[in-house]
């Protein structure tokens, strides 16, 4: 839980400028940056640690493995300047329906698990290529981000743990909720 706060009140202040700065420390960083100065790429991103926690199981370590993986390949469409409609409409959605799937206790078989992420990761991944600065090196930022990422889907997965406490469920479903209202505003502003 002091993880969690550590990292809510480290990002807090950036989360006025949405995402990384242009050329902010090179390309790892600004890539790094991406997923946790934007908050509703960073909702998502715990998301879908907490569900794998929540799931159990292999879904634990695969869902965290899939998003960065799928995501990537989203990356390079939007670096490479292909259309994909309705991007930051998915990117809320994504916050909206993994928040709520928590906050229910949806259970889902492990291949839907895989591929309703794999499909948000696409969205996630096209944003970051897309708002790739030019005049940084695709790799460096590319790995900047997946670190990233990664690191927010290990902060869903300790607060997961708490399900293994007294009422802990109670307080992982009460995050899905906050997940899903944060991904609402979002989606309808």
């Amino acid at each position: 839980m002091k993880a969690l706060l550590s990292l809510v009140l480290i990002t807090v202040p950036g989360l006025v400028f949405a995402h990384a700065p242009e050329g902010a420390g090179g390309g790892f960083l600004t890539g790094f940056l991406h997923p946790i100065m934007g908050f509703d790429h960073l909702v998502a991103m715990v998301a879908v640690g907490l569900w794998g926690a929540f799931l159990g199981d292999r879904a634990l370590w695969i869902l965290p493995i899939v998003f960065p993986t799928i995501m990537a390949v989203g990356a390079a469409i939007g670096i490479l300047g292909l259309e994909i409609p309705l991007v930051e409409f998915v990117i809320a959605l994504s916050g909206v329906v993994l928040g709520a799937l928590i906050a229910l206790r949806f259970r889902a078989p492990l291949a839907i698990a895989m591929v309703l992420v794999g499909i948000f990761a696409i969205f996630h991944g096209y944003a970051h290529g897309l708002e790739m600065p030019e005049q940084i090196s695709a790799m460096t930022y590319g790995a900047g981000f997946v670190t990233g990422t990664g690191l927010l889907h290990l902060a869903g997965i300790v607060l997961g743990f708490a399900t293994r406490l007294p009422h802990g469920e109670l307080l992982v479903r009460g995050c899905g909720g906050v997940i899903s209202v944060v991904g609402l505003t979002y989606l309808v502003g």
